[in-house]
C-alpha cells in the first residue's frame, strides 16, 4: 500500500526506481498515434459512431465531431427533416453517414437501428445516447401531468437503457466505448421540473452501473452533465422569457452559456485513448454551475 508521509505527500510509499521510470513526457507520447504523420483528425478512422438525437443542438455537433475525426456516423431521430441535414453536413465535409429514423422508447426501433448499424458498417465503436426531451419547466410536482412524466422517462431513462442494451454486445465486441448524456440536472437538486431532474438521475445510475459490470470486457461507460447549453430544447425551456434567461445565465461562473460543440469534444474526448483509464464518471460540463 502506498503510504501518506508526514506532509501529506502520497510519494513516500512509491520506490525510487517507480518515480525514475514514471515521466510524463512518455507518458503524453505514448497516448499519441504512433505515426507522427498521422493528422490527430484521423483519430477514429475506420471506427463507427452511432448518435441518437442527432438531429440538432448537442447531437448535431457530436455527430459532426465524430465524423471530423474520421468515424463513419449513423444519426438516429425520430425528426427525419433535420437528421437527413446532420447527414448532408458530414457528407459535404467528406465524411461518411447514414440517418435511421428511430424512437429510442420503443426496443424494435433501437434494435432495427444497431442492427442496420452493424450492416451498414461493419461494427460499432462508439455511441453517444443522446436523445432527450425536456418535459415541462417550472411546474411544481403536485401539477405535473402524469403523461408528461411518462414520456420524459420512456425517452431520457428508458430510452437509454434500451440504446445500452443492444449496442454492448457490438461495442463489447471492438473493445469501443459509449457516453450518456445525463445533465447537471441529474447531479444535484432541480426544482419545477421532477421528470427531467429524476431521468437524469437514472441516467447517471445507469451508466456508473453498467461501467462497473462491463470494465472487465475492456469497454469504457461514461456520461456527460451538461449545464444549460445553446440549444432548441433550450430556447424551448428558458429563452422565451428574458427574466428566466438572466436568473439562469447568472448560475454559470463562467458567465454565459455553452456550446453544442463544448460538450460535444467532451464526447470526443471520453471515447479516445486519453480518457482510457476513465470509466463509470459523470463529466460535468457545467461552466462551473456545480463547483
Amino acid at each position: 500500500m502506498d503510504q501518506v508521509g508526514a506532509s501529506g505527500d502520497i510519494t513516500p510509499g512509491f520506490s525510487a526506481a517507480w518515480r525514475e521510470s514514471f515521466n510524463l513526457a512518455d507518458l503524453a507520447r505514448n497516448l499519441r498515434q504512433t505515426n507522427p504523420g498521422d493528422s490527430v483528425k484521423n483519430m477514429f478512422e475506420g471506427r463507427v459512431a452511432l448518435i441518437t438525437g442527432g438531429s440538432s443542438g448537442i447531437g448535431r455537433a457530436a455527430a459532426l465531431a465524430f465524423a471530423e475525426q474520421g468515424a463513419c456516423v449513423v444519426v438516429a431521430s425520430r425528426r427525419a427533416e433535420e437528421s437527413e441535414e446532420t447527414v448532408r453536413l458530414i457528407v459535404a465535409a467528406g465524411g461518411d453517414a447514414l440517418f435511421v429514423k428511430t424512437d429510442v422508447a420503443h426496443a424494435e426501433q433501437v434494435a432495427a437501428l444497431v442492427d442496420k448499424t452493424v450492416a451498414t458498417y461493419g461494427g460499432l465503436d462508439f455511441a453517444f445516447n443522446n436523445a432527450g426531451i425536456e418535459g415541462t419547466a417550472f411546474v411544481p410536482a403536485e401539477h405535473y401531468k402524469e403523461e408528461t412524466w411518462d414520456s420524459v422517462m420512456d425517452i431520457n431513462a428508458k430510452g437509454v437503457f434500451l440504446s445500452m442494451k443492444y449496442e454492448l454486445p457490438h461495442v463489447v465486441a471492438r473493445k469501443g466505448a459509449i457516453v450518456n448524456m445525463a445533465s447537471v440536472a441529474g447531479l444535484r437538486g432541480s426544482p419545477m421540473g421532477m421528470a427531467y431532474a429524476a431521468s437524469k438521475h437514472a441516467v447517471v445510475g445507469m451508466t456508473r452501473a453498467a461501467a462497473v459490470e462491463y470494465a472487465p470486457t475492456g469497454v469504457r461507460i461514461n456520461a456527460v452533465a451538461p449545464a444549460v447549453i445553446v440549444t432548441p430544447m433550450a430556447e424551448r425551456a428558458f429563452f422565451h422569457d428574458p427574466n428566466i434567461r438572466a436568473a439562469i445565465l447568472a448560475r454559470h461562473p463562467l458567465g454565459r452559456l455553452g456550446e453544442p460543440e463544448e460538450v460535444a469534444q467532451a464526447v470526443i474526448w471520453l471515447c479516445s485513448p486519453g480518457a482510457s483509464y476513465t470509466t463509470g464518471h459523470t463529466l460535468p460540463i457545467d461552466g462551473g454551475m456545480l463547483a
